[in-house]
């Protein structure tokens, strides 16, 4: 036998029912924040801090990171 059940909630009313936390705060600070970095500009040594805080990230990956900017920018190591 199959049942089907459709929930008819708004995606708040869902995350309150299954009773995960609110994280609308940290997404707005993470909009804000990306968004301040668009229109003030990011540099490569701003966005490696940016990444290290922000998720776990190995040397190499900044490495890469940090390359990649720098040859956008046309610097040389």
């Amino acid at each position: 036998m199959n049942v089907t059940v459709n929930i008819d909630c708004t995606p708040e009313e869902a995350r309150r029912f299954m009773g995960l936390p609110d994280l609308t705060p940290v997404h707005d600070a993470y909009v804000e924040r990306m968004q301040r970095a668009v229109t003030e500009g990011v540099s490569p040594e701003y966005f490696t801090d940016m990444m290290k805080t922000w998720g776990p990230m190995s040397e190499a990956a900044s490495t890469m990171w940090r390359t990649m900017f720098d040859q956008m920018g046309g610097r040389k190591k």
